[in-house]
């Protein structure tokens, strides 16, 4: 099992942190290493999060945070698709 980042997860994540970084820098690194963790977490259990708002997926609560990865299992992969911040609007969908 292996760990692919989306396009736009890779976007959320680098506009998080680039972001935290300018008001401080050792939060968002902290939180960026936060986030690369418990993904990774994910290989050795990928039924950790619970189920997703949007069907088929799984959502991943970041502790600690108010960030949630929602994501995808398949046979051989974790497709992490957003970071969304707890109080964002979801979309109904991932494209």
């Amino acid at each position: 099992m292996r760990i692919i980042w989306s396009s736009e997860a890779r976007t959320d994540l680098r506009d998080m942190v680039l972001y935290l970084s300018d008001k401080n820098p050792y939060a968002a690194k902290a939180l960026h290493e936060r986030i690369e963790t418990a993904a990774t977490v994910l290989i050795g259990n990928p039924y950790i999060g619970r189920p997703g708002r949007v069907p088929g997926t799984r959502e991943l609560v970041i502790a600690n945070t108010s960030y949630i990865l929602p994501y995808q299992i398949s046979q051989d992969r974790i497709e992490i698709l957003r970071i969304y911040h707890g109080a964002r609007k979801w979309s109904e969908q991932f494209d």
